[in-house]
C-alpha cells in the first residue's frame, strides 16, 4: 500500500491567507489537493506516511499567486520573428531579414529587439523601403512601444509607428499566435517566467476571438502548468456572446475558463485622458477623449444576462462613478453582483463611489507595482499639474478600497509590468517611489493584506475560492516557496526575497537551483 502523502512541505513560517500573521506549521499533499494544514512540527505520524518530505526554516510558504491582468499576446512581441537587438547597420539588417525570409518563407516580415540607439529610425526605415517594397515588414522595438516599418505594411495593417500599441497591431496577432514553430515555445517560456515568480494562475486578456488561441490552449489544456482564465476585450469587433458562450462550453475545467469580456474606458491622468468627475486643474475639460458610456452599459448589462463578467479599466473617479452606475444595473443576489464584475487600475476614485462598490462586492483589479514605471518626482509632478494636491490625495488609495469591503486582487497589465510581490510590498505597502520617497503612506495597506490580495483576492476574481487561493484542506495544491518572511523585513529587504519552489497542482513546476 502506498503513503497517504505525496509531499510534507513544512517551515516556521506559513501564510495561509486566512489568519493575518505567519505561522510554524506543515501542508501534507496528496495528488492535486492539499489534504492537511497542521500548525506546529511534523508529528511522526505524518512523516511516515510521507513519500516527500521538504522542511525550510527561514523561507514563506503561501498560497500561489494569481496575477488577474495578464497579456501573453501583447509579451510575445518581445520575441516575435527576427532577432534585431544586435542590428547596428545596414549590412546586418538586411542580413537578418534575408535568413528570416529564407526560413520562415512568410508573407509577413515580424521581428523584435530594435535597438534605436544602434540603428536610428530613419535609417531603419530606408532599408525597409528600398530593400523589401513589396514585402511587408513590421520590426518592434526592445521596449515595444515603438516599431519601425515599411509603407505596405502601414497600408496592409493600417497602422504606423505612432500607434504601434497592442489595440492597433491586433491585425497581426493572427499570424504569430498562429505560428506553432513561434508559439508553442513562447507560451512553455510564458509559463515557466511565471512558476519562477510563484504565480499559478492568470487572467489572461485576449483580444476578440483570441484569433484561434483558444483551441492552442484547449489542446494544451491537460499538460498546462498555469491556470488560464481567459477575457475577450472586443477591439476589432462588438462584444461577441455567442463566442462567450461557446468558450464558456468549451472550457469546463480547472486549467482553462472563459472569464468574460474586458474594456479600457479612460486613459491616464497625466495624459488628461482619465475620465474626471470635474475638470482638470485650470482647465476647462474632465476629459480630451469621448467615451461612449451607453455602449459600454448596453454591453456590461446584455453580457450580465447571460451570465458573464465584465472587467472595466478606469483611472480618472469619474470613469469610476460611470463604472459603478452601470454595475448598480446589473444582477443582484442579497444585495451584492450575482456575476462578480471588475474594475481595472483605478488610479483616482472618490470615497462615496468605493463604498457603493464594496457594498456590491465589485472587485479592484489593481496595478500595485505602478509606482515603479515612472520616477517619483515625474508622479508627484503630474499629479499637482492635473488634479493639485488636494484631490491627489485620492491617489491610488488601497487602503480606502479595502476598507470600503472591495475584493482587491493584484494586476499588471503584463507586459507592462512583470509579477512581482516584492515590488508590491515595496510601492503599495511601504508607499516608496523610486526616488526611495514615501508616497501618501495613508493610502497603503499591510503585507498581510497584500500577500491576501495576490492569493486569495485573487481566487475570488476568478471565482476559484473554492479551489484555489489559500492553504486548505480540500483545495488544490497551488503553492510558492518564498526565501523569507515578509512580514518581518524592511522595505529593503523585501525587494531582495527571492522565490525558492513553485508548486503547481501538486507538483513541483519550480524549483531554485
Amino acid at each position: 500500500m502506498g503513503k497517504l502523502y505525496s509531499y510534507i512541505i513544512a517551515s516556521n513560517h506559513i501564510f495561509d491567507s486566512i489568519s493575518d500573521t505567519t505561522y510554524p506549521g506543515y501542508i501534507c499533499i496528496r495528488g492535486q489537493k492539499i489534504v492537511k494544514v497542521e500548525s506546529g512540527s511534523v508529528s511522526l505520524h505524518d512523516m511516515e506516511e510521507a513519500e516527500n518530505i521538504i522542511k525550510f526554516e527561514d523561507e514563506l510558504i503561501m498560497p500561489g499567486l494569481i496575477d488577474t491582468h495578464t497579456f501573453f499576446t501583447g509579451y510575445a512581441v518581445f520575441h516575435v520573428g527576427a532577432d534585431f537587438s544586435n542590428v547596428a547597420s545596414s549590412e546586418e539588417a538586411v542580413n537578418v531579414i534575408n535568413r528570416y525570409i529564407e526560413k520562415k518563407h512568410s508573407k509577413l516580415v515580424l521581428g523584435h529587439g530594435w535597438n534605436p540607439n544602434k540603428l536610428c529610425r530613419e535609417e531603419g526605415r530606408r532599408i525597409l523601403e528600398n530593400t523589401y517594397p513589396n514585402i511587408p515588414i513590421i520590426v518592434f522595438s526592445s521596449d515595444r512601444g515603438d516599431c519601425i516599418m515599411n509603407s505596405i505594411a502601414e497600408n496592409i495593417y493600417k497602422f504606423n509607428s505612432e500607434s504601434c500599441f497592442p489595440e492597433s497591431y491586433y491585425r497581426i496577432m493572427e499570424t504569430y499566435l498562429n505560428d506553432r514553430d513561434f508559439i508553442d515555445d513562447e507560451l512553455s517560456g510564458y509559463v515557466a517566467m511565471m512558476n519562477s515568480r510563484g504565480v499559478t494562475s492568470v487572467k489572461e486578456m485576449g483580444f476578440d476571438d483570441f484569433y484561434g488561441f483558444s483551441d492552442i490552449l484547449k489542446e494544451k489544456e491537460d499538460s498546462l502548468k498555469l491556470r488560464f482564465f481567459f477575457m475577450s476585450q472586443p477591439v476589432s469587433r462588438p462584444m461577441d456572446l455567442e463566442y462567450a458562450k461557446a468558450m464558456r462550453e468549451k472550457f469546463t475545467g480547472d486549467k482553462v475558463r472563459f472569464s468574460g469580456f474586458n474594456r479600457m474606458t479612460d486613459g491616464t491622468i497625466a495624459s488628461m485622458r482619465g475620465y474626471l468627475k470635474e475638470p482638470y486643474k485650470n482647465q476647462n475639460v474632465n476629459c480630451i477623449m469621448d467615451i461612449d458610456w451607453n455602449e459600454i452599459e448596453k454591453d456590461v448589462l446584455n453580457a450580465d444576462r447571460e451570465g458573464f463578467r465584465w472587467s472595466l479599466h478606469c483611472q480618472g473617479n469619474g470613469a469610476v462613478e460611470k463604472a459603478t452606475d452601470i454595475f448598480s444595473k446589473c444582477i443582484m443576489e442579497n444585495g451584492r453582483l450575482k456575476n462578480r464584475h471588475a474594475i481595472t487600475d483605478m488610479e483616482y476614485s472618490d470615497s462615496d463611489d468605493l463604498k457603493r462598490l464594496g457594498k456590491m462586492g465589485v472587485c479592484a483589479e489593481l496595478y500595485f507595482q505602478i509606482m515603479g514605471l515612472d520616477s517619483g518626482d515625474l508622479i508627484i509632478e503630474n499629479i499637482k499639474r492635473t488634479i493639485g494636491e488636494e484631490r491627489g490625495k485620492m491617489y491610488w488609495n488601497r487602503r480606502e478600497m479595502l476598507n470600503s469591503g472591495m475584493i482587491l486582487s493584484g494586476a499588471t497589465d503584463l507586459p507592462l509590468m512583470i509579477t512581482s510581490l516584492q515590488e508590491s510590498i515595496y510601492y503599495s505597502c511601504f508607499g516608496k517611489l523610486d526616488n526611495g520617497k514615501t508616497f501618501q503612506p495613508d493610502n497603503t495597506i499591510s503585507i498581510c493584506d497584500m500577500m491576501k490580495a495576490w492569493t486569495y483576492g485573487g481566487a475570488k476574481n476568478i471565482s476559484m475560492e473554492d479551489k484555489v487561493g489559500t492553504l486548505e484542506a480540500g483545495k488544490l495544491a497551488d503553492i510558492a516557496v518564498f526565501s523569507k518572511d515578509f512580514t518581518q523585513l524592511n522595505e529593503y529587504e523585501c525587494l531582495k526575497v527571492k522565490n525558492v519552489m513553485t508548486i503547481f497542482d501538486g507538483n513541483i513546476v519550480y524549483k531554485i537551483d
